[in-house]
């Protein structure tokens, strides 16, 4: 069933709790886990001076972390995508169809942008 509410909210943005837009992209990585990584990478720079290699090391597993959560987070994201639009009829939901599209560019934009 066609959903106007959704269809008029950008692809890469969410309502906010209140029911208001937010006023940019989604974050792709959850705010807990972009905080913890933004801590060790910090951590990692305050203590290079004193110790360079455990600080490379520590810098080293904040990027796989990150890494790690963009890739999950990724693949969860497609998993909803495809949900949305995998069992439809295309000759009666083109809409859906085309909102999904809209959602595949706009998620795909982002990541060439980076």
């Amino acid at each position: 069933m066609y959903d106007q509410t959704r269809a008029q909210q950008p692809a890469d943005r969410s309502p906010a709790p209140d029911g208001r837009r937010s006023t940019g992209p989604e974050p792709l990585l959850p705010s807990d886990g972009r905080e913890e990584i933004a801590h060790r990478l910090g951590h990692a720079v305050n203590t290079f001076a004193d110790s360079p290699r455990e600080a490379l090391e520590e810098a080293e597993g904040a990027f796989d972390a990150a890494t790690a959560q963009l890739v999950n987070a990724l693949a969860e994201r497609r998993r909803v995508l495809r949900e949305g639009w995998a069992d439809l009829d295309p000759a009666t939901q083109s809409t859906e169809l085309r909102f999904a599209l809209r959602e595949y560019r706009e998620l795909t934009g982002r990541l060439l942008r980076t």
